[in-house]
Protein backbone atom coordinates (compact mmCIF):
# COMPACT_ATOMS: atom_id res chain seq x y z
CA UNK A 1 0.00 0.00 0.00
CA UNK A 2 1.18 3.37 -0.61
CA UNK A 3 2.31 5.87 2.11
CA UNK A 4 -0.81 8.18 2.33
CA UNK A 5 1.93 11.14 2.96
CA UNK A 6 4.31 10.52 0.08
CA UNK A 7 0.24 9.98 -2.12
CA UNK A 8 -0.95 13.27 -1.31
CA UNK A 9 3.01 15.30 -1.86
CA UNK A 10 2.61 12.87 -5.46
CA UNK A 11 -1.33 14.40 -5.83
CA UNK A 12 0.03 17.92 -5.42
CA UNK A 13 2.85 17.83 -7.67
CA UNK A 14 0.43 15.76 -10.26
CA UNK A 15 -1.99 18.70 -9.85
CA UNK A 16 0.97 21.25 -11.00
CA UNK A 17 2.05 19.29 -13.64
CA UNK A 18 -1.24 18.52 -14.88
CA UNK A 19 -2.88 21.92 -14.35
CA UNK A 20 -2.50 25.49 -13.56
CA UNK A 21 -3.59 25.42 -10.28
CA UNK A 22 -1.86 26.49 -7.43
CA UNK A 23 -0.29 24.27 -4.88
CA UNK A 24 2.07 24.64 -1.54
CA UNK A 25 5.56 25.18 -3.07
CA UNK A 26 6.85 22.96 -0.23
CA UNK A 27 6.12 19.55 -2.34
CA UNK A 28 8.81 20.28 -4.76
CA UNK A 29 11.52 21.06 -2.06
CA UNK A 30 13.54 18.66 -2.90
CA UNK A 31 12.08 17.01 -6.21
CA UNK A 32 14.50 16.09 -8.87
CA UNK A 33 11.72 16.87 -11.34
CA UNK A 34 10.64 13.03 -12.10
CA UNK A 35 6.87 12.11 -12.61
CA UNK A 36 7.76 8.35 -12.35
CA UNK A 37 5.88 7.61 -9.23
CA UNK A 38 4.10 11.19 -9.09
CA UNK A 39 2.08 10.04 -11.81
CA UNK A 40 0.15 7.27 -10.05
CA UNK A 41 -2.34 9.87 -9.00
CA UNK A 42 -2.62 11.67 -12.72
CA UNK A 43 -6.20 9.99 -12.06
CA UNK A 44 -7.05 11.50 -8.86
CA UNK A 45 -5.67 14.75 -9.54
CA UNK A 46 -7.53 14.78 -13.41
CA UNK A 47 -10.57 14.56 -11.31
CA UNK A 48 -9.72 17.19 -9.06
CA UNK A 49 -9.36 19.82 -11.77
CA UNK A 50 -12.57 18.49 -13.51
CA UNK A 51 -14.66 19.32 -10.52
CA UNK A 52 -15.50 22.70 -10.90
CA UNK A 53 -15.58 21.77 -15.01
CA UNK A 54 -18.73 19.15 -13.86
CA UNK A 55 -20.52 22.01 -11.53
CA UNK A 56 -20.54 24.20 -14.36
CA UNK A 57 -22.59 21.18 -16.56
CA UNK A 58 -24.77 20.22 -13.81
CA UNK A 59 -25.38 23.65 -12.70
CA UNK A 60 -26.36 24.99 -16.26
CA UNK A 61 -27.89 22.06 -18.43
CA UNK A 62 -31.05 22.56 -17.79
CA UNK A 63 -32.80 22.74 -20.94
CA UNK A 64 -32.41 21.39 -24.77
CA UNK A 65 -31.47 25.42 -25.21
CA UNK A 66 -28.91 25.56 -23.01
CA UNK A 67 -27.33 22.21 -22.85
CA UNK A 68 -25.13 22.90 -25.49
CA UNK A 69 -24.03 26.07 -23.88
CA UNK A 70 -23.09 24.44 -20.97
CA UNK A 71 -21.62 21.76 -22.30
CA UNK A 72 -18.61 24.04 -24.07
CA UNK A 73 -18.39 26.02 -20.97
CA UNK A 74 -17.67 23.07 -19.24
CA UNK A 75 -15.01 22.05 -21.75
CA UNK A 76 -13.55 25.51 -22.24
CA UNK A 77 -13.34 26.12 -18.17
CA UNK A 78 -11.38 22.35 -18.26
CA UNK A 79 -9.14 23.59 -20.89
CA UNK A 80 -8.62 26.94 -19.01
CA UNK A 81 -7.16 24.91 -15.62
CA UNK A 82 -5.10 22.92 -17.40
CA UNK A 83 -3.45 24.98 -19.85
CA UNK A 84 -4.53 23.51 -22.96
CA UNK A 85 -2.00 20.76 -22.33
CA UNK A 86 -3.43 17.89 -23.90
CA UNK A 87 -5.00 19.72 -26.54
CA UNK A 88 -1.68 20.87 -27.62
CA UNK A 89 -0.27 17.50 -27.34
CA UNK A 90 -2.93 16.02 -29.58
CA UNK A 91 -3.01 18.45 -32.22
CA UNK A 92 1.10 18.62 -32.50
CA UNK A 93 1.00 14.73 -32.77
CA UNK A 94 -1.97 15.04 -35.22
CA UNK A 95 0.47 16.98 -37.47
CA UNK A 96 3.54 14.59 -36.82
CA UNK A 97 2.53 11.78 -37.09
CA UNK A 98 -0.12 12.20 -39.83
CA UNK A 99 1.69 14.62 -41.59
CA UNK A 100 5.16 13.58 -41.79
CA UNK A 101 6.67 11.33 -44.30
CA UNK A 102 9.27 9.69 -41.82
CA UNK A 103 10.04 9.06 -38.40
CA UNK A 104 12.53 12.23 -38.32
CA UNK A 105 9.89 14.48 -40.30
CA UNK A 106 7.37 13.72 -38.03
CA UNK A 107 9.07 14.62 -34.79
CA UNK A 108 10.31 17.60 -36.19
CA UNK A 109 6.46 18.90 -37.09
CA UNK A 110 5.76 17.62 -33.53
CA UNK A 111 8.20 19.83 -31.97
CA UNK A 112 7.09 23.03 -34.00
CA UNK A 113 4.89 25.15 -31.82
CA UNK A 114 2.83 26.21 -35.37
CA UNK A 115 -0.53 24.48 -35.63
CA UNK A 116 -0.89 22.41 -38.66
CA UNK A 117 -4.40 21.56 -40.81
CA UNK A 118 -4.76 18.17 -39.13
CA UNK A 119 -4.09 19.66 -35.70
CA UNK A 120 -6.85 21.93 -36.33
CA UNK A 121 -9.16 19.31 -37.64
CA UNK A 122 -8.14 17.28 -34.62
CA UNK A 123 -9.02 19.68 -32.19
CA UNK A 124 -12.26 20.72 -34.18
CA UNK A 125 -13.41 17.12 -33.68
CA UNK A 126 -12.22 16.55 -29.92
CA UNK A 127 -14.06 19.85 -28.83
CA UNK A 128 -17.14 19.07 -30.93
CA UNK A 129 -17.48 14.76 -30.09
CA UNK A 130 -17.38 15.82 -26.63
CA UNK A 131 -19.72 18.54 -26.23
CA UNK A 132 -21.87 16.80 -28.07
CA UNK A 133 -21.70 13.60 -26.17
CA UNK A 134 -22.05 15.42 -22.82
CA UNK A 135 -25.39 17.30 -24.29
CA UNK A 136 -26.96 13.60 -25.38
CA UNK A 137 -26.22 12.53 -21.57
CA UNK A 138 -27.22 15.25 -20.05
CA UNK A 139 -30.34 15.75 -21.97
CA UNK A 140 -31.09 11.75 -21.92
CA UNK A 141 -30.49 11.06 -18.78
CA UNK A 142 -29.22 14.05 -16.66
CA UNK A 143 -27.26 16.81 -15.89
CA UNK A 144 -25.82 14.92 -12.51
CA UNK A 145 -25.03 11.77 -14.83
CA UNK A 146 -23.38 13.97 -17.46
CA UNK A 147 -20.92 15.92 -15.07
CA UNK A 148 -20.28 12.69 -13.43
CA UNK A 149 -19.21 10.78 -16.94
CA UNK A 150 -16.47 14.50 -17.72
CA UNK A 151 -15.40 13.08 -13.89
CA UNK A 152 -15.19 9.89 -14.79
CA UNK A 153 -13.70 10.43 -18.49
CA UNK A 154 -11.00 12.77 -17.10
CA UNK A 155 -9.44 10.04 -14.47
CA UNK A 156 -9.58 7.30 -16.76
CA UNK A 157 -7.80 8.75 -19.90
CA UNK A 158 -5.23 9.81 -17.47
CA UNK A 159 -4.92 6.47 -15.98
CA UNK A 160 -4.46 5.41 -19.73
CA UNK A 161 -2.11 8.16 -20.51
CA UNK A 162 -0.28 6.88 -17.98
CA UNK A 163 -0.27 3.29 -19.82
CA UNK A 164 0.92 4.81 -22.75
CA UNK A 165 3.78 6.37 -21.44
CA UNK A 166 4.47 3.27 -20.08
CA UNK A 167 4.09 1.30 -22.76
CA UNK A 168 7.15 2.64 -25.13
CA UNK A 169 10.57 3.68 -24.81
CA UNK A 170 11.25 7.71 -25.06
CA UNK A 171 11.14 8.36 -28.52
CA UNK A 172 14.00 11.61 -28.05
CA UNK A 173 16.93 11.31 -26.43
CA UNK A 174 16.42 14.31 -24.61
CA UNK A 175 12.88 14.71 -25.26
CA UNK A 176 10.99 16.25 -22.72
CA UNK A 177 9.43 12.78 -21.23
CA UNK A 178 12.89 11.79 -20.62
CA UNK A 179 13.31 14.82 -18.66
CA UNK A 180 10.07 13.85 -16.15
CA UNK A 181 11.00 10.35 -16.01
CA UNK A 182 9.52 7.00 -17.60
CA UNK A 183 6.36 5.62 -15.07
CA UNK A 184 7.41 2.78 -12.62
CA UNK A 185 5.16 -0.36 -13.14
CA UNK A 186 3.43 0.30 -9.97
CA UNK A 187 2.74 3.88 -10.68
CA UNK A 188 1.29 2.90 -13.48
CA UNK A 189 -0.34 -0.31 -12.21
CA UNK A 190 -2.26 2.23 -9.10
CA UNK A 191 -3.70 4.93 -12.15
CA UNK A 192 -5.15 2.22 -13.55
CA UNK A 193 -6.98 0.61 -10.56
CA UNK A 194 -7.44 4.41 -9.53
CA UNK A 195 -8.62 6.16 -12.87
CA UNK A 196 -11.20 2.51 -13.26
CA UNK A 197 -12.47 3.04 -9.83
CA UNK A 198 -13.23 6.38 -9.99
CA UNK A 199 -15.37 5.44 -13.25
CA UNK A 200 -17.41 3.18 -10.84
CA UNK A 201 -19.18 6.20 -9.34
CA UNK A 202 -21.53 6.59 -12.20
CA UNK A 203 -23.16 3.41 -11.93
CA UNK A 204 -24.79 4.94 -8.58
CA UNK A 205 -25.28 7.85 -10.05
CA UNK A 206 -28.04 5.75 -12.83
CA UNK A 207 -25.28 4.51 -15.54
CA UNK A 208 -25.72 0.58 -15.84
CA UNK A 209 -22.76 -1.20 -15.15
CA UNK A 210 -22.24 -3.16 -18.62
CA UNK A 211 -22.30 0.39 -20.32
CA UNK A 212 -19.63 1.50 -18.27
CA UNK A 213 -17.90 -1.58 -19.09
CA UNK A 214 -18.20 -1.05 -22.63
CA UNK A 215 -16.65 2.52 -22.46
CA UNK A 216 -13.69 1.46 -20.62
CA UNK A 217 -12.84 -1.54 -23.13
CA UNK A 218 -13.45 0.69 -25.97
CA UNK A 219 -11.41 3.60 -24.80
CA UNK A 220 -8.40 0.70 -23.60
CA UNK A 221 -8.82 -0.87 -27.25
CA UNK A 222 -8.23 2.98 -28.49
CA UNK A 223 -5.45 3.51 -26.08
CA UNK A 224 -3.75 0.36 -27.14
CA UNK A 225 -4.70 1.13 -31.13
CA UNK A 226 -2.80 4.80 -30.84
CA UNK A 227 0.11 3.14 -28.98
CA UNK A 228 0.47 0.82 -31.83
CA UNK A 229 0.39 3.02 -34.25
CA UNK A 230 2.79 5.28 -32.58
CA UNK A 231 5.26 2.87 -32.03
CA UNK A 232 4.77 1.88 -35.72
CA UNK A 233 5.52 5.46 -36.68
CA UNK A 234 8.36 7.47 -34.11
CA UNK A 235 9.30 4.13 -32.34
CA UNK A 236 8.59 5.86 -28.82
CA UNK A 237 6.63 8.36 -26.95
CA UNK A 238 6.80 11.80 -27.05
CA UNK A 239 5.01 14.47 -24.44
CA UNK A 240 2.77 15.39 -27.60
CA UNK A 241 1.50 11.62 -27.88
CA UNK A 242 0.65 11.67 -24.13
CA UNK A 243 -1.20 14.32 -24.15
CA UNK A 244 -2.93 12.75 -27.57
CA UNK A 245 -3.73 9.39 -25.66
CA UNK A 246 -5.72 11.42 -22.55
CA UNK A 247 -7.79 13.02 -25.44
CA UNK A 248 -8.64 10.47 -27.55
CA UNK A 249 -9.63 8.27 -24.66
CA UNK A 250 -11.38 11.24 -22.90
CA UNK A 251 -13.37 11.14 -26.53
CA UNK A 252 -14.16 7.87 -26.86
CA UNK A 253 -15.54 7.15 -23.26
CA UNK A 254 -17.89 9.91 -23.69
CA UNK A 255 -19.24 9.32 -26.90
CA UNK A 256 -19.59 5.67 -26.40
CA UNK A 257 -21.55 6.56 -23.14
CA UNK A 258 -23.71 8.77 -25.13
CA UNK A 259 -24.62 6.20 -27.25
CA UNK A 260 -25.16 3.26 -25.15
CA UNK A 261 -26.37 4.75 -22.50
Amino acid sequence: MPNAAEFFTDLARSIAFLSRLPVPARVFEGHDGSSARACRAFPLAGWLVALAPALVLATFATSPAVDPLAALLALGLMTLLTGGLHEDGLADACDGLLGGRDRDQALLIMKDSRIGSFGVIALILSFGLRASALVALSLLVSPGLGAGALLAAAAVSRALMVWHWRALPPARANGTAVAVGQPLPEARTLALVTGFGLSLLLVPAGLPLLTLFLALALSTLGATLFTRFVRQRIGGHTGDTIGATQQITETILLCTLAVAV
